[in-house]
């Protein structure tokens, strides 16, 4: 049973940082890609970053680029965000499933973790 369970998500003045983690179990990921999404008040579920398992891959959001680093060591998954701004307010879900490319749309994914808050202010 797949299993992802997010952390580092808190309370950061704008122009700070936090690291969020996603520890992934139930299975081998070598053929899988994993994400994280975020979601704020009233709005939809949005992509902000991708990671292939198995190959040096990555993908941005456009609103996130040269602030947000995705990274994975072993089975934990990393986002490292930087220069924080209070539009970055939100829940940060990890999600994963298997795929040879990366995949940016919210409902491809059937694996999701349960959310870390993430509250920037200004």
């Amino acid at each position: 049973q797949v299993q992802l369970v997010e952390s580092g998500g808190g309370l950061v003045q704008a122009g700070g940082s936090l690291r969020l983690s996603c520890a992934a179990s139930g299975r081998t990921f070598s053929n899988d890609v994993i994400a994280w999404f975020r979601q704020a008040p009233g709005k939809e579920r949005e992509f902000v970053a991708g990671i292939r398992w198995s190959v040096i891959d990555t993908r941005y959001a456009d609103s996130v680029k040269g602030r947000f680093t995705i990274s994975r060591d072993k089975n934990t998954v990393y986002l490292k965000m930087n220069a924080l701004k209070p539009e970055d307010t939100a829940v940060y879900y990890c999600a994963v499933d298997r795929s040879t490319v990366l995949v940016v749309d919210a409902k491809f994914y059937r694996y999701w973790g349960q959310g870390t808050q993430v509250t920037v202010s200004s």
